[in-house]
């Protein structure tokens, strides 16, 4: 039987002998490498996490004490050793486990964060509520993975340095770098002494003792306090946080267990904030993810994965930047993720990454353009979110000319609520004199960043879905900046005004085929810049016995909310039914299904559609006639 058959919950790992848990470990990786391998999923940060996670779980007591991860995805193997192990074959998929902590599925389980640099704002409120309420709980903050990067990290860790009676553990997974031969058994025993209750004794006894010769104790204690703190920032790279005023220990070899359990079970002794710095790889166990130059196999995607929205925006970004100097790129640690690594490849000066800090990427993206520039700033649209103070009153107000690319737009599927782009469309419509761009496929991508970039006197978005990209579709005309997609054979058949926004407009001729073989007549438009809402669309929409918009965004706020806006404002009364994604979190599963689940596809659409073109023409039928006499047959 192999060992984690035997694992139920974290209880059961104090049982195990060092052998055992050298075995398990081992176990571990290779069911992460077996099973996210088929499933997609980051691969990469969890081999780096086995020891930490056994530690934790072995000096201290989840559910009661509660682990805090930073950039969820690092938890896969908490999940192995709560009890999930039987159904981790099912992680990221319908019905399965998610790819993140999440409360349903565990009672291990409370923050179900994927965004990063939360952990230390969310550990900071939990300890406080533990003191507060007299309970005997430790909190354990667990960040990495880019997670210190991010503003928010600092402003927690200078929250939480002021209290000094807090009962956390700051765990710093620092898998980005290693540091040099001699950090070793001194430095070790400096921090060691440093977070024993006695030392602080010893300290203000010598102290007080000194405090009495006037005029050589005083200098004498800050002497002796400055060689001791001096010897040890050249010894270790501490300084940076005893200089908030927080305990350290560390580094510590983060893939040496009993390393860990002795650094953690000092720093739980100490009974205040403490932050434990352990030195990872990622990848570490599998050569291949340690080998891997670009992200130590981060993130498994499948194998030979078709030409997707990403490629088409990185290739044309690459051309734009041979012919305007003036084009800069801006990433908050996605260089990869969002296209940019190939404009970092041919203009490395012109290329900024910032780590995992977007509020601070878009206003850098305004002082660039103050400064002559021209921003691309690469997003998944969810993070955008973070930054929308900064987008409003830093770029927009100063009417600054920056391009934000926003990729993963819409339903993105595998890894759940948090990472769907649905609220970016909503939150954008509320920012004055911003432009948005929609594209439906590869060759709306290249035209509309090109128009994009061209825009010096405001903020343009262009934001495009996950995936492989899809089959152009071409226009048969254009009205103002519409592109109409379809018109009925009859130019007299106007039922319905379609207007599908981005990836959607494949399925709204999806909905006008099936609409037209009821015998209603359509036309289909695709506005491509969705803010401001065309003129044009208003003209066109007064002409229709109805307006249907869909799109890959929320309900609240989105473009149909926008359309019917203009069509009031405007008098137009033709009424509009929009489709979209309802306000709520979505569970993970991939793209089809989740729009399957909410009713987001061409079958579905049209058949709500004919049902209020029929009861609109039933209503009609028995509407009095004009002059009174009897209701129409």
């Amino acid at each position: 039987m192999r060992v984690l058959e035997t694992v139920g919950g974290p209880a059961d790992l104090k049982k195990l002998t060092d052998q055992q848990l050298a075995d398990l470990a081992a176990e571990i990786r290779d069911v992460l490498v077996e099973t996210v391998s088929r499933t997609g999923g980051h691969l990469g940060p969890n081999l780096g996490m086995v020891e930490i996670t056994l530690a934790m779980h072995r000096v201290f007591d989840s559910p009661r004490d509660r682990l805090v991860f930073d950039t969820g995805h690092q938890t896969y193997v908490h999940k192995l050793l709560t009890g999930r192990a039987g159904q981790f074959d099912s992680l990221r998929q319908q019905g399965g486990l998610s790819g993140y902590p999440s409360q349903a599925e565990s009672e291990h389980d409370l923050v179900e964060n994927s965004h990063a640099s939360t952990a230390l704002s969310y550990a900071d409120g939990l300890a406080k509520a533990y003191r507060l309420r007299k309970e005997d709980r430790y909190v354990v903050a667990l960040i990495g993975d880019g997670g210190l990067t991010g503003g928010m990290a600092w402003e927690a860790l200078n929250n939480i340095a002021a209290a000094k009676d807090l009962k956390l553990v700051i765990i710093v997974n620092d898998n980005g770098r290693s540091y040099s031969p001699t950090v070793g058994g001194l430095a070790t025993h400096l921090t060691s002494l440093r977070t024993n209750p006695r030392y602080e004794k010893i300290l203000d006894l010598i102290k007080k003792n000194l405090g009495r010769t006037p005029y050589v104790g005083p200098p004498m204690y800050e002497v002796l306090h400055g060689v001791k703190k001096g010897l040890k920032d050249m010894l270790a790279p501490q300084g940076m946080f005893e200089d908030l005023g927080l305990k350290y220990v560390g580094p510590v070899d983060g893939h040496d267990r009993q390393a860990l359990e002795d650094a953690l079970r000092n720093a739980k002794s100490f009974g205040g904030p403490v932050i434990v710095h352990a030195v990872t790889q990622k990848g570490f166990g599998y050569p291949a993810a340690e080998q891997d130059e670009e992200d130590n196999f981060h993130q498994i995607r499948p194998a030979n994965k078709p030409r997707g929205w990403t490629d088409v925006f990185s290739d044309e970004l690459v051309k734009i930047g041979h012919r305007r100097p003036d084009v800069v790129a801006i990433t908050a640690a996605m260089l990869h993720p969002t296209g940019l690594a190939a404009f970092a490849d041919e203009f490395p000066d012109r290329t900024f990454d910032v780590g995992i800090a977007e509020q601070h990427a878009v206003t850098s993206a305004a002082g660039l353009a103050m400064g002559g520039m021209h921003p691309v700033v690469g997003l998944y649209a969810t993070f955008l979110n973070r930054a929308f103070d900064q987008l409003l009153l830093d770029v927009a107000l100063h009417k600054c000319g920056v391009t934000f690319v926003l990729d993963r737009a819409g339903v993105t599927g595998d890894d759940g609520a948090s990472h769907n782009g649905m609220w970016d469309m909503s939150i954008l419509q509320v920012v004055p004199g911003l432009r948005l761009a929609a594209p439906r496929d590869g060759k709306r991508v290249q035209e509309l960043l090109n128009e994009a970039v061209e825009v010096d006197d405001a903020p343009t978005v262009l934001r495009f879905a996950k995936g492989e990209v899809f089959e152009d579709i071409e226009a048969v005309d254009r009205i103002g900046q519409l592109d109409v997609l379809k018109r009925p054979a009859s130019d007299a058949a106007k039922d319905v005004l379609l207007v599908g926004i981005g990836s959607m407009a494949a399925t709204a001729m999806d909905v006008a085929q099936r609409l037209e073989a009821h015998g209603f007549g359509v036309t289909v438009v695709d506005p491509r810049w969705v803010k401001p809402v065309d003129p044009k669309l208003v003209e066109l929409a007064a002409d229709f016995t109805l307006v249907v918009t869909i799109e890959d965004n929320g309900r609240a706020g989105g473009c149909g909310t926008m359309i019917a806006q203009a069509l009031r404002d405007a008098g137009v009364r033709t009424p509009l039914r929009d489709f979209g994604i309802p306000q709520q979190f979505l569970e993970h599963a991939k793209r089809a299904a989740v729009l399957q689940e909410i009713g987001l596809t061409g079958q579905e659409v049209a058949r709500e559609i004919t049902e209020q073109l029929t009861r609109h023409d039933s209503d009609a039928l028995n509407q009095p006639d004009p002059a009174g006499d009897r209701p129409s047959t």
